[in-house]
């Protein structure tokens, strides 16, 4: 029996539809937008902030910054907080904890943010990655913000978890987004084997 669902996909290949779809069928709770909500209120900041660092990787110079003040880089300077500074470090580091959170509570779909890694070793999880045919993609996405948003999601995946994010050994099933809403989540359904 399964307590959670995660959804990985590329861009514009329908993947918060289906997200929202399973979540329907399943009765459970969709996590996508919601668990940026959730984040922002842990991180006390606004949300349209946490939407700018979502599943994003700060700068080279910025990591280097980060971790030279908060770990004694600089002893005459005033040593800050971590959480003083809301950033994709930090919004990773709490979009993992609202995951577990999620996990533990159990009837979530969990959409991105590295979910697949972070529950990859609970047998209790289902593991789905969406992906559209590139002839598709590229007849919607004539300046290619699509490879764009698809590449900050594979760098976030890779900084994070140290994986390649279109592993096929992360998802118990990948599915082309092509065959239509429904039938996608038909096949998803029964893989988890709940056919309704």
């Amino acid at each position: 029996m399964y307590r959670a669902l995660t959804v990985a996909r590329e861009y514009d290949s329908g993947g918060d539809r289906i997200a929202a779809l399973a979540a329907q069928r399943l009765g459970w709770q969709l996590l996508d937008s919601a668990l940026i909500e959730e984040i922002a209120n842990l991180a006390h900041v606004d949300p349209q902030l946490a939407r700018e660092f979502d599943e994003r990787v700060d700068s080279w110079l910025h990591r280097v910054s980060r971790r030279a003040l908060w770990h004694g880089g600089f002893d005459a300077v005033a040593v800050l907080p971590e959480t003083a500074v809301f950033d994709s470090e930090t919004m990773a580091r709490l979009a993992r904890a609202a995951i577990e959170h999620a996990w533990e509570t159990g009837k979530c779909v969990i959409v991105g943010r590295g979910s697949q890694c972070i529950l990859q070793d609970r047998a209790d999880v289902f593991h789905v990655f969406l992906f559209a045919p590139n002839a598709d993609r590229a007849a919607t996405d004539a300046a290619g913000w699509a490879r764009a948003v698809d590449a900050d999601r594979a760098r976030y995946v890779r900084m994070n978890f140290g994986r390649n994010w279109r592993d096929p050994h992360l998802y118990d099933l990948s599915i082309n987004s092509r065959l239509g809403d429904e039938l996608v989540v038909s096949t998803i359904l029964a893989g988890m084997g709940n056919p309704s």
